[in-house]
This record gives structure tokens, sequence and C-alpha cells, in this order.
């Protein structure tokens, strides 16, 4: 059997979405913790092929303990430069374990729904990237130093990165379902009100027209990502 992928979740009912149906139909086990509900997270990745820290409402900002030690824990894969992809908030807890700052813009917009996105030359060399993709974010981060900058945004100009070998942030949402939209524009429709934030109806637009994008970069992605030599030097 191959090992299994760390997946960290940070709320009761949340999935994986659809990067833990990818990573099945690889035949990818998934080793599923909550640490926000008393879940341990291992203290070596040696027995898994990787760690993925997906996103939630909660700010990497919070004083909260399980949020502290999340981030703490980002230094046990960073260390053994073992395949690593934070998404959305893993990728902010990643940004602040690597010591940049994460916060929001001072106009206080935001992005919720679809919005364009750029390959930097160093991303361009690395895959093909999707032009539009899925947001819901009101933070941000800083660029880490010694990381390279993978991809951009208008309102949010550091949108992915690469740090070491084997370490990856997207602020976007590229582990999004159907489902999982309905979900998250009737459950968070007040969101819609923020500044910068698109309505429904450009949500469920936005997927017919651009998911198909997203879903060829998640193939892409995932078999460099899970193929990626361990123990190379940071």
């Amino acid at each position: 059997m191959k090992p299994p992928v760390l997946i960290v979740l940070h709320q009761e009912h949340s999935t994986p979405g659809r990067v833990g149906l990818r990573l099945k139909e690889r035949g990818i086990p998934l080793d599923i913790r909550r640490p926000r509900f008393g879940d341990p997270l291992p203290s070596t990745l040696a027995d898994h092929a990787g760690a993925i820290v997906f996103g939630g409402p909660m700010s990497a900002n919070d004083d909260e303990d399980y949020v502290r030690r999340e981030i703490d824990w980002l230094s046990v894969p960073l260390a053994e430069n073992a395949p690593l992809l934070g998404i959305c908030l893993g990728a902010q807890m990643l940004a602040k374990q690597l010591g940049a700052s994460v916060g929001r813009r001072a106009d206080g917009l935001v992005e919720i729904g679809y919005y364009p996105l750029k390959a930097t030359a160093d991303g361009a060399a690395l895959l093909p990237w999707p032009n539009q993709v899925y947001q819901w974010h009101g933070e941000g981060f800083e660029l880490p130093a010694g990381a390279s900058l993978l991809a951009s945004g208008e309102l949010f100009a550091n949108q992915a990165f690469r740090y070491g070998p084997a370490a990856f942030g997207f602020q976007f949402h590229i582990e999004l379902t159907l489902m999982m939209m309905h979900r998250w524009t009737v459950r968070g429709a007040e969101r819609f009100t923020l500044p910068g934030a698109q309505d429904r109806g450009a949500h469920l637009e936005g997927r017919a027209l651009y998911d198909a994008q997203s879903s060829a970069f998640l193939d892409r992605f995932l078999g460099m990502w899970l193929d990626l030599p361990r123990g190379l030097p940071a």
C-alpha cells in the first residue's frame, strides 16, 4: 500500500474536496487530522507521502493554542523536506512559520469569487497555471524570505510560492467541488457585501467558465508534488 498523505482540516465537517478525491484516484490513502479538535500531528512525516494543510474561517494571527501549535508543527515537514502544501489559511500559516506577515489590505478589499491569476517566470517554468482561480479570503501573506513567487494576483499580489524543494503555498482554492461552492455561498452569503466580493451568481458563472482550468492544474500539480524526492537540502 502507498503511504498516506496527511490531511489537516480546521472545521468539524470540512473535507479535502477535489484534492482528496484526486489522491484517492491515485491509490493514495488519506490520514485526516483535525488538530483543532484534539487530533495529534505526527512528530515526523517519514511514514507519509506528504502533508496538505487546508483553509478555514480562523486567522493565522488568532491567539489560539491550536493555531500556534499548528504553525509551529510546520517546522516538521520543512525540516524533512517532505512534500507540503498549504491552501488559503494553510498557506498563510506556512508563511508565518517562515517569518512572513499575514494580514488584511489597508482598504479592506477581499477576494471572494473568481479572480485573475498570473504565473511568474518561475511558476511558468514549473507548470501551466490557470488564469482565473477561486478565492475566499480577506487576509493575504507577504512572500517569505528565500521563497520563490510562482503566481500573483491584482488585489493580493502573493498568490502562490515555493520554499525549498518541496513546500508550496496557494492562496486560492484548488480543492473546490461544486458541492463545496454551494455550501460556502449559502452559509457565507453575508460576506458578499464585503468590498471586492462577488455575488453568488458570479461564483456559479465563474465555475462554469474556469473550473476546467483548475481541475487540469490540480492534476498536473499533484503529479509533480507527489514525485518530489525526499531528503534534499533546503
